[in-house]
């Protein structure tokens, strides 16, 4: 592998005009697929196999034109001091704001709170449900606009008018943080490479890779019904690895410099050996985001997927358009230690070169590997002691921010008619094969109501066949509560006995209970996922290192660093602690996608700092050196490369926690913390420790299991020959002159 990317840096770098046109030629042809198409709304949300999906169609089914997935919106009202929504003239303004909403060329139907049990007992709240006939998706922009200047009409009036649902779902904002992340990247790349140039080539790398990847998506996004979270998922990661990968190859450009080499055989070099680890460690992070699709919920595999596109568009970047242009930047990208003139290069130096800090952090861990090892192991336990009190959930309008309408709306519900109106329960009864189905309808909404965390049971409202009903239920507790999620099982517990006694189906559904059979559906599938990733990316790791321990010790590394990073989530979003400072309104349960989704990019970025560090020690060790001088050797090269490849990824990742949209926010802050942990306590820590501890036992690899792998030549050991061809060349030359 390392000559055939050895060959392909010399001919990008040679070949660049071409290479930086087809670039070029591919944002532009991406671009314009975006600028036609249809903007992304909000995924479409379906969850195979779960029992509240399954009723969700069978209401399709059963009940034709209800739109039972079409998106809602609950206009509520709130009467002023001293006055009740059932005066005369809030009355009026109320039925005023239901017949302008019935109009709406999307309406399926508006409820009349007059009429529909709408009101509080104490008066002063009322609401007006409307359903429309597409999903929140597809709802036309101008029917969301219609839905605001009702609420608008009906608050010159006098009241207060907030609303809820889904039908006002807006597109997530990153916020300025964003940029303050790109920027704080920027910084550290013009001191790790000594040049305004050479720190720009993989902002400028990076940028048109997550152009192409977002670009892509969005033209997309229409077809593949993908939503405007994916989309700024993929734009995280890709950033945070772009950038990264582009930072190796270029740094070890100038270490090829340095070494006397021209410019083309460096870059060449350059590719072959570090663009060797950016293959592999991208495979990694692809492996672990189309690994997501083992879940089996369409929402999660397709963020997944695209994530993984827009990664591997950046590893192809990494590897032809860097070398591309490091050939346009020619004599201005200076070889390592050397700096621009504006960054103070060409001055004396007025002492000799000490150690860089990376040799004398290796040095120090060598030295005291058991210490190191076990200060790290206690550290990362202790930061992972509150993921033992994780608990699952999806986001509801109550978590939104109180600046928004939904959270007003949902706080004005909770106030009027209780926490578990605003989850309510519809219990689909399915009595098609028996004898009596009005006897079943009643014997199922007596048995609900006898349930412990019940507020309401409404009379059980049958199709016009007669052989299907729904049965709305009122919780005591608020949607994301434990108590909420106990009586959807106990619902469907009393539900198996009535189908053991008539044969009649008792499914439950809505909001709340899809929420609570995704979260049960994550944690199903975590430890197969964890298997299926970890065992892929552990054989890859075999390969990579030609050893068993090494790969042992990156999984079992990650492992620590994503237990730690969860309980510093479950110590911010559940427990409160720095909400403040991380901009957390409402505290609560953690996302039911959180653990899955983070623990496969983070497994994906932690093998990126483990391929990227251990193959520089390994190339030591391969060239002679002995374990303990091989990690010194290896930290001299890396240790500063790889710590700028982190803060780089935590900046962006932090970035995104200033979006509008709780699971980018958690999604970024999870990410954020979770790089921090493994690249600076268990990659610089405590992998060079164990190594330091192993010794040449690090290194084994059984002898059948050796002749049985493939040489992929991750350290460019083939590169050797090709100075040992050089070399001999020369000498033929001045045999040739004599």
């Amino acid at each position: 592998m390392a000559t055939f990317l050895y060959r392909l840096g010399r001919f990008s770098f040679r070949k660049r005009h071409f290479v930086a046109l087809f670039w070029v030629a591919l944002l532009a042809l991406a671009g314009a697929g975006a600028a036609g198409a249809p903007a992304a709304g909000n995924s479409s949300f379906s969850i195979p196999g779960t029992e509240a999906q399954k009723a969700f169609d069978l209401l399709d089914e059963r009940f034709p034109g209800t739109s039972a997935d079409g998106a809602t919106a609950r206009v509520v009202f709130k009467a002023p001091d001293g006055q009740k929504m059932t005066d005369p003239g809030n009355k009026a303004a109320v039925q005023e704001t239901v017949e302008e909403l019935s109009g709406g060329s999307e309406v399926v139907q508006v409820s009349d709170p007059y009429q529909g049990g709408g009101v509080s007992r104490d008066g002063s709240i009322a609401y007006a449900s409307v359903t429309y006939e597409v999903s929140g998706m597809e709802l036309e922009e101008s029917s969301r606009e219609a839905l605001k200047a009702a609420a608008e009409d009906a608050r010159a009036s006098g009241l207060t008018v907030e609303i809820g649902g889904d039908a006002l779902q807006a597109v997530p904002e990153t916020g300025s943080a964003e940029i303050i992340g790109i920027g704080v990247a920027a910084v550290v790349l013009v001191i790790t490479l000594g040049s305004l140039l050479a720190a720009g080539l993989p902002l400028l790398t990076a940028i048109v890779g997550v152009g192409i990847g977002v670009a892509s998506i969005t033209a997309l996004a229409s077809t593949l019904d993908l939503g405007s979270t994916t989309s700024i998922l993929a734009s995280m990661i890709g950033l945070a690895v772009g950038i990264d990968y582009a930072l190796f190859v270029v740094s070890r450009y100038r270490a090829e410099l340095a070494e006397g080499r021209t410019r083309e055989e460096a870059a060449g070099r350059a590719v072959g050996t570090a663009g060797s680890a950016v293959v592999f460690a991208g495979l990694t992070v692809v492996i672990a985001l189309v690994g997501l699709s083992v879940v089996n919920i369409p929402m999660l595999t397709k963020m997944g997927i695209a994530a993984a596109g827009t990664v591997a568009v950046a590893v192809l970047i990494a590897l032809t358009l860097i070398p591309a242009l490091l050939g346009y930047a020619g004599r201005r990208v200076r070889p390592a230690g050397e700096k621009s003139k504006l960054l103070g290069g060409g001055r004396a130096k007025d002492k000799a070169e000490r150690p860089n800090m990376g040799t004398r952090w290796a040095s120090f861990v060598v030295r005291r590997p058991l210490a190191v090892l076990l200060l790290g192991v206690v550290g990362l336990g202790a930061a992972a002691v509150p993921a033992g009190s994780l608990e699952l959930g999806l986001p509801d309008d109550g978590s939104q921010p109180t600046s928004t309408t939904q959270r007003r709306a949902y706080d004005l519900l909770s106030e009027g008619f209780g926490p578990g109106f605003n989850g309510p329960l519809v219990v689909v009864v399915d009595a098609e094969g028996s004898d009596d189905p009005q006897a079943v309808f009643k014997q199922a909404g007596d048995e609900i109501k006898a349930l412990d965390n019940v507020v309401n049971v409404a009379p059980a409202a049958p199709n016009k066949a007669g052989d299907t009903a729904t049965i709305a239920v009122i919780p005591d507790a608020k949607p994301s509560s434990v108590a909420t999620e106990d009586l959807v099982h106990d619902i469907r517990a009393a539900g198996a006995d009535i189908k053991d006694g008539t044969g009649a189906d008792v499914l439950v559904t809505g909001a709340t209970a899809m929420n609570i059979d995704v979260s049960q559906k994550l944690n199903d599938a975590l430890v197969p996922y964890l298997v299926l990733v970890v065992g892929l990316a552990f054989l890859l790791l075999i390969v990579v290192f030609r050893s068993i321990l090494v790969p042992l010790k990156a999984a079992l590394g990650f492992l620590l660093s994503v237990l730690a990073a969860l309980g510093a989530v479950v110590a911010v979003y559940q427990w409160g602690w720095l909400s403040g400072l991380m901009g957390v309104e409402e505290t609560g349960p953690i996302m039911s996608m959180m653990p899955i989704f983070m623990v496969g990019v983070v497994f994906g970025l932690a093998m990126d700092y483990e391929v990227f560090l251990v193959t520089r020690i390994r190339e030591a060790h391969v060239h002679g050196e002995k374990p303990a001088q091989a990690v010194v050797t290896g930290f001299r090269y890396s240790a500063r490369v790889v710590t700028a490849a982190a803060i780089i990824m935590i900046a962006v990742f932090s970035g995104f926690i200033g979006s509008s949209d709780s699971m980018v926010k958690m999604i970024g802050f999870g990410l954020a913390t979770a790089v921090l942990f493994d690249a600076f306590v268990v990659r610089m820590a405590i992998v060079p420790a164990v190594l330091a501890l192993l010794g040449e036992k690090a290194w084994w690899l059984p002898k059948w299991l050796d002749r049985a792998l493939p040489n992929v030549d991750v350290e460019g050991e083939s590169l050797a020959g090709l100075d040992r061809a050089a070399d001999k060349d020369d000498e033929d030359k001045e045999l040739v002159r004599v």
